[in-house]
């Protein structure tokens, strides 16, 4: 009996953490899905969308598919030990089971492509480059967007200044620049970017930005992957324990 109700406490430890992690990636992924001022929401005004494009703008909805599963597969595990139901423990556990078979096949996957993500990113520079150039200060909807992101990032263009040079802004506004690509100390008026400042500013490119953003949180990345996988291996393990006593004094 006691041995039971540790076994139960334990389910709703792990199942706990796991409906926790699910409930944090759909928050993320409706996030990304919402927010309009976004890097990605740019790339959603290309017109020739490079390969693997349209799967990447679509990573809110496997985030929030990934994020459904989690929370059920919480709900079912702590309802499982509750109940003290069989089916619900052995359908938690084969749930368990193969997502987390996938996310070693992922893993893997990203451990043999990871430079993939950053070619990919690169090779959209000629038709960001030829979209900026077509379309910033002319398109409200787009030069709104980059500007958004330029604020946010402390940034400047896809990869720097010279992407703004020919377009709509640039010639309306007398050859000057949006003032995110120059640095304050250098601009001689306020408010103002020349094509010297910005030259001499040399603000990093949004794509420069992107690619540190996820470097700096790889670390944290995998360690919520790692807690992730730890919770489900011993979630399994519990349930099929539970299990198999439920099954000996059924």
């Amino acid at each position: 009996m006691c041995c039971k109700g540790f076994l139960k406490i334990m389910m709703f430890i792990f199942n706990g953490g796991i409906f926790a992690a699910g409930a944090a990636i759909l928050g993320v992924g409706v996030w990304v899905k919402v927010d309009s001022g976004s890097l990605m929401g740019l790339l959603e005004h290309l017109e020739d969308d490079p390969s693997g494009l349209s799967q990447l703008l679509n990573i809110s909805y496997l985030l929030i598919a990934v994020g459904g599963v989690l929370l059920v597969i919480g709900f079912l595990g702590c309802c499982g030990a509750i109940r003290e139901s069989r089916c619900m423990l052995l359908t938690f556990f084969s749930i368990v089971l193969i997502i987390f078979l996938v996310e070693v096949a992922g893993a893997v996957v990203l451990l043999v492509f990871q430079g993939l993500a950053d070619e990919l990113f690169k090779s959209l520079g000629k038709e960001v480059r030829k979209s900026i150039k077509k379309e910033y200060g002319k398109n409200e909807a787009m030069t709104s967007l980059w500007n958004a992101t330029m604020e946010e990032f402390k940034c400047c263009g896809y990869m720097n200044y010279t992407d703004f040079e020919g377009s709509p802004y640039v010639t309306d506004h007398g050859g000057k620049y949006p003032t995110t690509c120059c640095n304050s100390t250098i601009t001689e008026v306020k408010g103002t970017c020349s094509a010297d400042a910005a030259e001499r500013s040399m603000v990093d490119g949004c794509l420069d930005k992107l690619m540190d953003l996820i470097v700096d949180n790889a670390v944290i990345i995998a360690a919520v992957a790692l807690g992730i996988a730890a919770l489900e291996i011993a979630a399994m393990v519990v349930s099929m324990v539970l299990y198999k006593d439920i099954g000996n004094k059924a």
